[in-house]
């Protein structure tokens, strides 16, 4: 039986800075305004995205945070963007400052050739 090839997620590394809006909020208000203005707005809109978070700020005043985003495929990725524009998340409590966005490993794929990585013990 042939395996279905399936596209690869989309990751795209979201790279934010905090406006004074954001830091006048008490870290509960902060909480508060991400997990009712933000998430449910999310929830609501995609299907297949995943998300992590980096603190940057300690090493760059540029760039505050990093959020990960990894989506199913590029129609996720798109609906995640809408979804987040509609929130005071963009351009109210963050700046974005850039957004890269890339597949992993797919110069692998293109060339069908394993994955250079390293593994630490």
């Amino acid at each position: 039986m042939p395996v279905e090839e399936t596209e690869p997620p989309v990751t795209a590394f979201m790279l934010v800075k905090t406006t004074p809006e954001w830091l006048a909020l008490t870290v509960p208000e902060r909480i508060d305004a991400f997990t009712t203005q933000v998430v449910p707005t999310i929830e609501a809109r995609t299907a297949g995205v995943r998300s992590r978070f980096y603190d940057t700020e300690f090493y760059s005043a540029r760039v505050t945070d990093v959020w990960v985003w990894e989506a199913d495929d590029h129609h996720a990725y798109q609906l995640l963007i809408d979804a987040l524009r509609e929130t005071p998340f963009w351009d109210r409590y963050f700046e974005i400052v850039d957004i890269l966005v890339g597949t992993e490993n797919g110069y692998a794929r293109n060339y069908q050739v394993a994955p250079a990585a390293t593994i630490s013990t």
